[in-house]
């Protein structure tokens, strides 16, 4: 019997927190859409008029514990072909270095879904964000810009925006 019971306990203790899971999963459901913003159509207009040049389109991307700075994607492209990146601040720090812990509004992710045009290039490395547990390219940041403190979804209307949990993934 006491064989039995070891080997139920821990199969009960995986389902117990599994049912409790919030985290960042694919096809996982966060919540109702947060971020407003254009219709579809709309954000179509405003990619497809967007001024062109030798930089990419950023959007700030901040979840806590996280280094990954957010995803970047060339002018005139879609979302759907941006890439999260770790920044490399050796030449220019991001426009958000500011303690953790300061006051509301500066602190570091301050600027959480700000649009940015970046300037710099992708170094050819690849960088392990301990946190989301994922391997990403890394970006040399040599300026900044922002273009809008408010341009709302990112990848979808539906999108969920969660500070402690990886909710924003391209789909």
């Amino acid at each position: 019997m006491w064989k039995s019971l070891l080997l139920l306990v821990p199969l009960l203790a995986a389902g117990l927190l599994n049912s409790c899971s919030t985290g960042g999963s694919r096809g996982a459901i966060y919540g109702p859409a947060n971020m407003g913003g254009p219709s579809v159509a709309e954000r179509k207009a405003q990619i497809a008029n967007e001024p062109t040049g030798s930089f990419f389109y950023g959007r700030r991307y901040h979840v806590e514990k996280t280094r990954f700075w957010g995803y970047l994607r060339k002018p005139r492209q879609s979302a759907s072909t941006s890439q999260l990146v770790v920044m490399n601040e050796s030449k220019k720090l991001c426009p958000d270095r500011l303690p953790e812990n300061g006051p509301v509004g500066q602190r570091f992710g301050y600027d959480n879904n700000y649009e940015y045009r970046i300037y710099g290039y992708y170094t050819g490395e690849k960088v392990y964000e301990v946190n989301s547990n994922q391997i990403l390219p890394e970006f040399m940041l040599t300026g900044y810009e922002v273009v809008n403190k408010r341009p709302g979804w990112l990848f979808g209307p539906k999108d969920h925006y969660n500070p402690q949990s990886l909710t924003l993934v391209k789909r």
